[in-house]
């Protein structure tokens, strides 16, 4: 068999061969890597910004520490937004196709973003201005609802066999890639302009540069194809596939809560590195704003090469292993982070923040972009894959946050409980990983999951086990 075609066993389709257009599989690649880059940028500079200056500028009646509790809440808010935005295009996706799904929601995180930069602040618009706030983030969580779920899904179904961790951690690299961006727009506007003039009108610039971003989002994903195993299973389409949702809620159940467990503790420690480590550094431990964004974006650089280093290792080693791994480095970090963080050298906080990166924040969400969407069987892969990593996204990472500073209130500075919580989470995930199939080369286009497949399995093995003990001095029983 050609190197470039995808063999696909099993189900409907059996001994059907699907072709890989290398042209297409780039493509998919670039088009994937735009739109998260384009979702992880805006979620870090809104992130940022709620560190830096929406404490000040949206909530300035409330105490310096309220103040950021309150923009981690507004941060918290866009996630409550996400699964009802994974839940509207992932439905159509499912039935119109991945490619003009991924356009739509590039065109609603854009605009939402962008409109940030004209925003006017609690000075200018008095109690309008944080409703305004809370409203264009909901509106950026509607569209990054189904983003990143969109990218993995076609990078899965379009990647050659063997090789879809490769492909689909292009994802996560697009996010890396994002905070890199992010990182790198707010260290340049620190590095020119003064604190005042950030306050004043630089925080706009930052906003406003997503535009850049979305365009060429645009220009890359008009040309994007669908992908192979999507075209193939069009044509066999049934009721059941045209309500993907209902059939989660039916038969999908397993795959569903698998893959939110899997995820849940990636979110939580992604968001407490991502967001609130900023803050802490910043108003907690007294570090110079220079060196934290520098620090972040020495984070983002590790975050960018980790996924595809990960992605690689799944497709020799498999899904399953890699990720007891990488949840169980999470779980034993938490603690030694913030203990490297407290120590004051400039050397372990860069080492804490950029293993924390590495692993937690994109090197995880590596394995992850092959091996959500291969849990799922064809009938609501999509949906699938996203409703489950959004409902990780709500229970982990949206107040992930806002958990993290009120911990560090009640423990009066004390960082042992979030380390706790950061762990825990991280727990759950590595016993959901236990639990779950390896997938890895699944053939993506049967309808059954990786949990049905092994149930098959294990019945078809025990049906071709003998009733009795294999031993040559053993008689066979009667028949009566």
């Amino acid at each position: 068999m050609h190197e470039n075609e995808r063999p696909h066993r099993g189900g409907s389709t059996a001994d059907e061969v699907l072709p890989v257009d290398r042209h297409s599989l780039r493509r998919a690649v670039w088009g994937s890597v735009v739109g998260t880059t384009l979702e992880q940028f805006d979620l870090v500079i809104f992130g940022t910004a709620s560190s830096l200056v929406f404490s000040t500028l949206i909530f300035p009646k409330a105490s310096p520490t309220l103040g950021v509790i309150a923009s981690f809440g507004v941060y918290g808010v866009g996630f409550l937004a996400r699964p009802f935005g994974g839940l509207f295009f992932s439905a159509l996706g499912e039935r119109l196709g991945r490619k003009w799904v991924m356009m739509m929601t590039l065109f609603v995180m854009g605009t939402a973003t962008a409109c940030m930069g004209l925003l006017p602040t609690y000075a200018q618009a008095g109690i309008l201005s944080p409703i305004l706030l809370v409203l264009l983030r909901l509106l950026q969580g509607l569209g990054a609802g189904a983003e990143q779920s969109g990218g993995m899904t076609l990078l899965a179904e379009t990647a050659p066999l063997g090789q879809r961790g490769r492909y689909a951690s292009s994802v996560p690299v697009g996010s890396g890639l994002g905070i890199v961006l992010a990182s790198a727009v707010w260290a340049l506007i620190d590095l020119l302009l003064t604190h005042q003039q950030v306050l004043d009108w630089g925080w706009r610039v930052v906003f406003l540069s997503s535009v850049f971003v979305t365009l060429t989002g645009f220009v890359v994903r008009r040309k994007l194809r669908e992908s192979p195993v999507f075209t193939a299973l069009r044509q066999q389409r049934t009721a059941a596939q045209d309500a993907p949702l209902r059939g989660l809620v039916t038969v999908g159940r397993k795959p569903l809560v698998s893959v939110a467990l899997i995820v849940i503790g990636q979110m939580t420690n992604a968001y407490v590195f991502l967001t609130f480590l900023g803050s802490y550094l910043l108003h907690h431990l007294d570090t110079d704003s220079g060196l934290v964004t520098r620090v972040l974006f020495a984070g983002a650089v590790a975050a960018s090469i980790a996924p595809w280093l990960v992605g690689r290792l799944s497709d020799v080693i498999g899904r399953r292993p890699v990720g007891l791994v990488m949840t169980g480095i999470m779980v034993l970090f938490a603690p030694i982070a913030f203990l490297l963080l407290t120590t004051g050298s400039t050397f372990l906080t860069y080492v804490a923040v950029v293993i924390g990166s590495a692993v937690a924040v994109t090197g995880t969400n590596g394995l992850h972009s092959a091996f959500l969407p291969e849990i799922f069987g064809s009938r609501f892969r999509y949906a699938g894959t996203t409703m489950g990593r959004e409902i990780a996204a709500v229970l982990g990472g949206a107040f992930a946050p806002l958990i993290a500073s009120s911990l560090l209130a009640w423990a009066s500075g004390s960082w042992w409980p979030i380390a706790v919580y950061m762990a825990a989470m991280a727990g759950i995930s590595f016993v959901a990983t236990l639990c779950t199939p390896e997938t890895r080369d699944r053939d993506l286009l049967t309808e059954e999951d990786a949990f049905q497949e092994r149930t098959r399995r294990a019945k078809q093995n025990l049906s071709d086990t003998p009733p009795w003990p294999a031993h040559p001095s053993r008689q066979r029983p009667l028949q009566y």
